[in-house]
């Protein structure tokens, strides 16, 4: 299968600070790729030298066969962007934001609103197509934002956290709107920190944590990462640093993070290990208040890697 986009080497320093470090990854045509990672990772920072926004400090990308750093126009030309912040004109109708980029695109007359039409029957809104945006929800509103990344019919729409911080329903109907779009062969590279996100969309993944990728592969080959180890949720009643210590050296623990009373523990075997933790905790005079047992996933796989949760 071809490649859609082509990472190596890329970097990007601030200064002294390197965002990113000379990651690797690739996409296939056809495929969901997820760039997964907790908020700092550097995500933002990939996407925006692929989006040729900003100029990469070494390395290079290629996008449908272009590169990023000698040919950016059609780098942009092949691409259709959906950025985190919202990029849409408050006072203007649904329609005539996605009339207004399609111009910018370079789209005219029949074959302009032809394809406003098709763009706004995929996000859902033709109903509300002449409704000004100033009145929709963050949900209606990023919505809007992908069908505007969508009028020009691009080979590889990129979106860099597009359900943060908008409500249940309007994240169900994004995510489904990313299947839809990749089911009629659309390329689709998906930044996220939410793990069910990526596990529920990708073909593929990499994890990303301080600048650089440090796994990569399917989710059922990330999850082999970490064996038969089972990950357990426990909350307190206390500060966790007063466990922390002897939990850590428990025979059975493999790695544990903790924050703000709530510890994750990867263990090879939960019903030995569990006895053992509240064991300890009872004689440090502390209450386990709830405990989740689950099987290996990607928190579990993050976890493994650098030592402490996704969500941290």
């Amino acid at each position: 299968m071809q490649k859609a986009i082509e990472v190596r080497g890329l970097e990007k320093c601030f200064g002294d600070f390197a965002a990113v470090k000379k990651i690797d990854f690739e996409v296939l045509q056809g495929e969901i790729f997820s760039l997964l990672g907790p908020n700092g990772a550097g995500k933002s920072t990939t996407i925006s030298m692929l989006c040729c926004l900003l100029e990469p400090s070494g390395g290079d990308a290629l996008v449908m066969g272009h590169s990023i750093k000698h040919d950016p126009q059609a780098v942009k030309a092949s691409l259709g962007v959906v950025p985190q912040d919202i990029a849409l004109y408050p006072d203007l109708s649904a329609r005539e934001n996605l009339t207004f980029w399609g111009k910018m695109y370079g789209l005219r007359g029949a074959e302009l609103t032809k394809r406003v039409d098709e763009v706004l029957e995929i996000i859902g809104l033709t109903e509300r197509q002449k409704d000004r945006v100033e009145k929709f929800s963050g949900g209606m509103k990023r919505r809007v934002n992908i069908g505007a990344a969508l009028l020009h019919k691009p080979a590889v729409i990129i979106m860099d956290e597009p359900t943060v911080g908008i409500d249940p329903q309007s994240r169900r109907n994004i995510l489904d709107n990313v299947k839809q779009l990749n089911s009629q062969g659309m390329t689709v590279l998906y930044t996220t920190h939410y793990m069910e996100e990526a596990q529920e969309l990708s073909d593929h993944i990499a994890i990303m944590d301080q600048g650089q990728v440090i796994a990569g592969g399917t989710h059922a080959e990330l999850v082999k990462l970490v064996g038969e180890l089972d990950r357990i949720d426990v909350t307190l009643n206390a500060e966790s640093e007063r466990v922390l210590a002897d939990w850590k050296s428990a025979v059975g623990v493999h790695k544990i993070s903790a924050q703000d009373g709530r510890l994750t523990v990867l263990a090879e075997n939960s019903n030995l290990v569990l006895p053992r933790l509240f064991e300890l905790a009872n004689s440090s005079h502390v209450r386990i208040t709830s405990v989740d047992v689950q099987e290996p996933n990607l928190e579990a796989v993050f976890l493994h890697l650098t030592g402490k949760a996704l969500r941290d």
